[in-house]
């Protein structure tokens, strides 16, 4: 087995055991991994939400140091992309899929459902069901994120490193991340962005498939969804035949384009001023009790921490199981930034956006429900933004609109994912031949169809949950290893100017 490919192989291989077990043991693969998820939810909660928010700070931190300075690359590096492309490059790989989803259906969901108070159908339930939603997908979810992506794009473009996730623990590790320690974590880096992506393309086909059936009364069924899924699997390879330079930039432009004409028909057409009063008072309550909401674990209330587990513990598992996905391709994007930049747009711009997409989108669900105008809350999560555009005019547009837009979200997502995964699996190579590509692009797709037939979707979500809490481990590893890095780094450059002023004063 050639050394090359040894993650490819190993990685495919664990894969094929795991698909396997879903098909034949469906619902006893679904009732362990469940069982297991739970106990990893009560038993380390506490843990996901310190080092979840540990990573905030260190954020904050390299936002106002001065290592803010250095660039990803050399001093003089200009970035390979615009920084239009390259905001729209980050935010479709990281939560395009997930932000159509659960955009209306989360806020409706903790309003009149369940309340991460406790109290759902007032007034004060649709100020808690803002901010929390806002917890989940805002800073913190991208701390996530940017932490692995810095790590990744600052060894790689600054010390000429491997672009894996195991070469950022060469500080640490020494020279065991060439061994068989480097290619256990690449590996398990690998199942974690297989099943995260394959899992958000089945979310993706369901919904796709919910659009259609709301609006045209075509079957919910795994046929639609496969076919669904055909369609959108011959696009993605199409794109990723071209490369990153033309068809995920392309798409990526035109999921921002896409996505701005339905936030801005839903804005116009909406309860406007709802919406607008709702964000501002809503965005002061989350940055006031953000402290708060990111240490509540709930200890003496059975019901909240019960709330607290399937939501914000969930919310918290998902991301840095997405890390190495989101983090390598958001990496790979982001040659040439300032350290204080790249911090500045991956947290703070996407949290914004999210912000006014869930305000807009989850106000004017609430507003229908809460105003007795409809009962959204008992559509299903894939049916519910199109329950709520309905509501509103030209419901046929907009509805199309959305559906275009989730399908453009799925291509870029699985395209962005196939590249990763070529990365991962060739050595870190920046450019992976498309038949690597093609590989793991059908081998997606393929993952997402048979836990679709096999109903072992939710069974693999809960495994993706569970591989969460030791890749946390390597998250934080990844930190300690940066910090460790640019220290050694800032002193380097701060003896350097002193000799440079030392030279000009001779």
């Amino acid at each position: 087995m050639k050394q090359k490919y040894l993650v490819l192989y190993v990685s495919i291989a664990i894969l094929a055991v795991l698909v396997i077990a879903g098909i034949i043991f469906p619902q006893a693969l679904e009732s362990t991994t469940a069982n297991i998820q739970a106990f990893f939810s009560n038993a380390f909660g506490w843990y996901y939400l310190i080092i979840v928010s540990i990573l905030v700070v260190i954020c904050l931190f390299f936002l106002i140091s001065p290592v803010g300075r250095i660039r990803l690359g050399t001093q003089d590096q200009k970035p390979e992309f615009s920084r239009p492309t390259w905001i729209a490059m980050l935010f479709s790989a990281g939560m395009g899929i997930g932000l159509v989803f659960y955009g209306t259906s989360e806020p409706l969901s903790h309003y009149a459902i369940s309340s991460p108070t406790g109290e759902t159908g007032t007034d004060q339930a649709i100020k808690d069901a803002l901010r929390f939603t806002y917890f989940h997908w805002g800073i913190h979810a991208w701390s996530i994120y940017a932490v692995v992506a810095l790590a990744i794009a600052y060894f790689h473009f600054r010390h000429h490193k491997l672009g894996l996730i195991s070469a950022t623990l060469q500080p640490i590790l020494g020279d065991r991340v060439n061994g068989k320690t480097g290619k256990a974590i690449d590996i398990f880096s690998v199942l974690a962005t297989v099943l995260g992506v394959a899992t958000s393309l089945g979310f993706g086909a369901v919904q796709i498939n919910g659009g259609l059936s709301y609006l045209f009364d075509l079957p919910t069924s795994f046929w639609m969804q496969l076919i669904i899924i055909a369609i959108v699997t011959v696009l993605f390879l199409i794109s990723a035949w071209t490369g990153l330079g033309k068809g995920i930039k392309i798409l990526s432009n035109a999921n921002m384009f896409l996505a701005a004409a339905l936030f801005l028909l839903m804005f116009v057409f909406g309860p406007t001023l709802f919406i607008l009063n709702l964000f501002t008072d809503t965005i002061g309550t989350y940055f006031q009790t953000l402290p708060q909401m990111s240490f509540r674990i709930a200890p003496l209330n059975e019901d909240i921490r019960g709330w607290i587990n399937g939501w914000t513990i969930f919310y918290w598992a998902w991301w840095i199981a997405w890390a190495p996905f989101v983090g390598i391709f958001i990496a790979r994007v982001s040659k040439g930034r300032s350290i204080r930049e790249f911090v500045f747009f991956v947290l703070l711009i996407p949290s914004l956006v999210v912000f006014l997409w869930f305000s807009t989108f989850g106000g004017s669900a609430i507003s229908l429900e809460h105003n007795e105008i409809a009962t959204l809350s008992s559509l299903s999560a894939e049916k519910a933004l199109f329950g709520v555009l309905s509501h509103y005019p030209l419901p046929l547009v907009t509805s199309i609109t959305a559906m275009v837009l989730l399908a453009v979200f799925f291509i870029t997502s699985a395209d962005s994912g196939t590249f990763v995964l070529g990365m991962m699996t060739t050595n870190g190579s920046q450019n992976p031949t498309n038949k690597i590509k093609f590989t793991w692009g059908i081998l997606l797709s393929t993952v997402a169809l048979v836990l679709l037939y096999s109903g072992g979707l939710q069974a693999l979500q809960n495994m993706m949950i569970i591989a969460a809490l030791p890749f946390s481990v390597i998250i934080a590893l990844m930190a300690f290893s940066l910090i460790k890095a640019l220290r050694i780094e800032a002193k380097e450059l701060e003896i350097g100017k002193i000799k440079r002023r030392k030279d000009l004063k001779n």
